[in-house]
């Protein structure tokens, strides 16, 4: 493949920006990620990186929003998410907002960046040839799809046949080898979730996580109860029967609830009877449905800390949410970035056969 070249047609323009502005091209002046539309043509300027893709994982509050508007009909899934890619040039949903992120091979790096380490990060330089996973999201990265080979309903995992541009500023991470590459990509995809979990619980916390049976809620458990420690206690809640199954399975809960966290007034109560009215110092929303803010806000002690890792959190709930009940806590919105995720987020399934059994039973098909 050649190195992307200046057609004639083309102004001249300075070198590509590390951020991936020269990709935009409406609205002008956008970072990729805020924008409608971007150049994916598949021919890679010297500061990038172009890779074959294999497998898309999109995120679980766009794919819920995908397979809800399709009906559970993968054809029409699969129409919609072509129509997405085809019309933005980047799989970002328009109504989530959010995108996911995607495993392949390197099929070229740009020669600015031909032995240089991942901004930010520790992992080695690329080369041709090399299997990575994306640590950006779908919805600033530059892509093309030729064919939708299979969606995988039950891991929210999509293989293609297609490429994909990365940013000079995007970071990565090489595929472990002794990992399957389906349970690297699920585990990657919400490697942000654990690990904000190890920095912010302490020992002796009362913690409450809303979405735990599922993929990052599993895993913040599982950190939340390593780090509260024998003093602490970890609260679960899980919508489905199912996802309340795996919390009671994994052992990682010390009190799992059963509850909907659209209906707050009912999740305070529960929250409320568990801890003697205290409530929970930090409360983790792993939810990938909207509405889910004010479960969080009310089950939380004030001067308490709410972390929202859900890509379907509006900011506008929240804030105005906890302003209309009087609630002084601290809320993060979650970053899917946080020094050292790949790593904290893959070893913990070198850590707990336990994790990684579930994981594998849930995400390897």
């Amino acid at each position: 493949m050649p190195q992307r070249k200046r057609t004639t047609a083309e102004p001249k323009a300075a070198r590509p920006n590390p951020y991936g502005t020269h990709r935009v091209i409406e609205p002008p002046g956008s970072l990729p990620q805020a924008a409608r539309k971007l150049d994916n043509r598949p021919e890679p300027y010297d500061n990038e990186v172009l890779i074959d893709v294999e497998t898309l994982n999109i995120d679980a509050a766009s794919f819920t929003q995908i397979e809800k508007a399709g009906e559970g009909d993968t054809k029409k899934m699969a129409k919609m998410i072509l129509d997405i890619v085809a019309d933005r040039g980047k799989m970002q949903n328009p109504v989530t907002g959010s995108g996911g992120m995607l495993i392949g091979t390197v099929a070229k790096v740009g020669v600015e960046l031909a032995g240089k380490f991942a901004a930010g990060t520790k992992a080695p330089p690329l080369k041709p040839g090399d299997r990575l996973a994306t640590l950006v999201s779908l919805s600033l990265t530059p892509l093309t799809i030729d064919k939708i080979k299979r969606i995988n309903k039950d891991t929210d995992q999509v293989d293609i046949v297609g490429r994909a541009i990365l940013f000079e500023s995007g970071l990565y991470a090489h595929l472990p080898k002794d990992l399957p590459d389906r349970l690297s990509l699920a585990v990657l995809d919400v490697a942000g979730a654990p690990a904000q979990t190890a920095k912010l619980v302490r020992p002796g916390d009362t913690v409450l996580v809303l979405g735990a049976g599922g993929k990052s809620g599993l895993l913040c458990l599982y950190e939340a109860k390593k780090r509260a420690g024998v003093t602490g206690r970890v609260i679960g809640l899980g919508h489905s029967q199912a996802s309340y199954d795996r919390m009671v399975e994994s052992g990682f809960v010390d009190v799992p609830l059963k509850g909907d966290a659209t209906k707050p007034l009912e999740i305070l109560a529960l929250v409320e009877k568990t801890t003697g009215g205290r409530l929970a110092d930090i409360t983790i929303n792993c939810v990938n449905i909207p509405g889910t803010e004010m479960s969080s806000i009310l089950a939380t002690r004030d001067n308490g800390l709410v972390y929202f890792f859900s890509m379907a959190t509006s900011f506008t709930a929240a804030a105005l949410g906890a302003e209309g009940v009087g609630k002084d806590v601290a809320m993060i919105i979650g970053n899917g970035y946080t020094s050292g995720h790949a790593e904290i987020a893959l070893e913990l399934m070198r850590e707990s056969p336990k994790l990684r059994a579930m994981f594998e039973e849930l995400f390897v098909r």
